[in-house]
């Protein structure tokens, strides 16, 4: 049985703080794939890049064990581009160039091969695509996790509510949640989330963890102070992408699991932030993973003593 992940496969220009870049590989299925591959075996990628996107960066992809039969290859056309700013506090950035190119008629293919799915990773794509990815698979996977962001909660939340019913798992930021509330509590927020469909509600705080929501629980997790953080682009992507890569090896589905899948995704988003794009993510060691997400759990474990 395999993991699917759907979204862009794309390419980015990156300028912070501490630095800039030219050109390097993103997109959101870039990103949560090679963080899965950590620790699923059988990721299999759904996508679309232009004739642009070179051999040695698909190459990437299978080097992890991803399977890219699902990824297209359009001749005569160009990937998925954007270029970014961000502010010195590293939490607000300017999009400078958004350059749809494939993804604006992205209609994805799932192949014959990957009908084996039992977690699936909508990736940040339109609510239309998401729900075509849905319809596609033969059999409804076990697990359905789905990231969105404000810019479909402002042109196509009819949709994004009608995707929203179809899922498990809700990945949003906290101001994302707001929004899709109209609540400023958070956990107001959550209730009324979980209310339009899904089981789950993850919601991201950056540098402050994320939470983790169902029904009357609640799981927070912090983000591990890191003393350089050089680009954050695609770390909550990389955080989804181990989360569901936990879930799969686990394969067990209920909160307790989840809870150990929030701190295998943020020690992998706590990677990504520490270079620039996938640099940091590609070449990770076993022993590497491993000692990061003992990291996390050091840094919340006590024992509770009198006074």
């Amino acid at each position: 049985m395999s993991l699917i992940i759907i979204g862009s496969v794309a390419f980015d220009a990156i300028e912070t703080p501490f630095g800039k870049t030219d050109k390097i590989v993103g997109g959101a299925a870039t990103y949560a794939s090679l963080a899965a591959s950590y620790f699923y075996k059988k990721v299999k990628i759904v996508g679309v890049v232009g004739d642009d996107f070179h051999k040695k960066d698909i190459d990437t992809f299978t080097e992890h064990g991803i399977d890219t039969e699902g990824l297209q290859i359009k001749a005569g056309e160009k990937s998925f581009f954007w270029s970014g700013k961000y502010h010195n506090d590293m939490n607000s950035r300017d999009t400078l160039i958004t350059e749809l190119n494939v993804l604006g008629d992205f209609d994805p293919i799932i192949p014959e091969s990957y009908q084996d799915c039992e977690y699936l990773m909508l990736g940040n794509l339109s609510p239309q695509v998401q729900q075509t990815v849905i319809k596609r698979l033969k059999n409804k996977p076990k697990l359905i996790i789905l990231d969105t962001m404000n810019f479909w909660m402002d042109i196509a939340l009819d949709d994004l509510l009608e995707t929203i019913k179809l899922i498990d798992v809700l990945t949003i930021n906290d101001e994302e949640a707001r929004q899709l509330s109209g609540e400023y509590s958070l956990v107001k927020a959550a209730k009324k989330i979980l209310a339009m469909g899904p089981k789950y509600l993850i919601i991201k705080k950056g540098e402050h963890g994320a939470l983790l929501f169902n029904e009357d629980k609640v799981f927070s997790t912090p983000a591990l102070p890191l003393a350089d953080v050089f680009d954050p682009t695609g770390a909550g992507d990389t955080f989804a992408g181990g989360f569901i890569g936990y879930m799969a090896k686990a394969g067990t589905i209920n909160f307790e699991t989840m809870k150990n899948a929030i701190v295998y995704g943020s020690a992998l988003a706590s990677f990504c932030v520490e270079k620039f794009g996938t640099e940091k993510i590609v070449n990770l060691t076993e022993k590497e993973v491993a000692d990061r997400i003992q990291e996390f759990v050091n840094l919340s474990a006590f024992t509770l003593t009198e006074a």
